[in-house]
């Protein structure tokens, strides 16, 4: 795969697809992964809007509401999100603590450690979603510990702004589709 080529960014559970998100390849160099990921685009979830991942489950089409790039460091265990308006405004920041993201055939697959930071173009912050990594580490899913661990690490080197906040993608670009074998891990 090459930079604007389509590609999947994938949650992986138990050899399994758990969310899967068609994007396209911006950049992929030593020091960032960029992935594009246009409102729009398509997406899938486990049905029923279940959020800790259990043994079973059934995905369902969705798309997200915003356009937004997805820029993770490689070996890092977080990647951060460049969220703009309709008018290519900057909208917010959002953290989403992960597994370090993997080469796989199609794309990216990482696991999500529940934790979120929204961070607004002012500085301001605030957490989402601690009570599911509670959750998911009673499950023994994830170590909330390294999790917050690498959270209060993004608070301590503050990555935003980002350098991409800039960036926008070729006019001439489709919406990026599912490559062919998405769904195999």
């Amino acid at each position: 795969m090459r930079s604007s080529d389509d590609a999947v960014w994938r949650d992986v559970h138990r050899g399994r697809v758990w969310r899967a998100q068609a994007c396209r390849i911006v950049a992929e160099t030593a020091d960032v992964i960029a992935l594009w990921i246009p409102a729009g685009s398509p997406a899938k979830v486990p049905s029923g809007g279940l959020r800790i991942p259990c043994d079973e489950w059934e995905l369902v089409d969705t798309a997200p509401r915003a356009t937004q790039l997805c820029l993770a460091r490689p070996g890092r265990a977080h990647s951060v999100y460049v969220f703009w308006d309709g008018a290519w405004e900057l909208d917010h920041w959002y953290v989403n603590f992960e597994q370090p993201l993997r080469r796989s055939p199609v794309g990216f697959d990482t696991f999500d450690q529940k934790l979120d930071l929204i961070v607004a173009p002012d500085g301001t912050y605030r957490w989402k979603d601690e009570d599911e990594l509670e959750q998911a580490a009673a499950l023994g899913l994830l170590d909330a510990a390294a999790v917050r661990a690498e959270a209060a690490r993004v608070l301590e080197e503050w990555p935003f702004p980002t350098g991409w906040e800039d960036w926008r993608p070729d006019p001439s670009w489709p919406l990026p589709a599912f490559p062919e074998g998405w769904d195999v891990v």
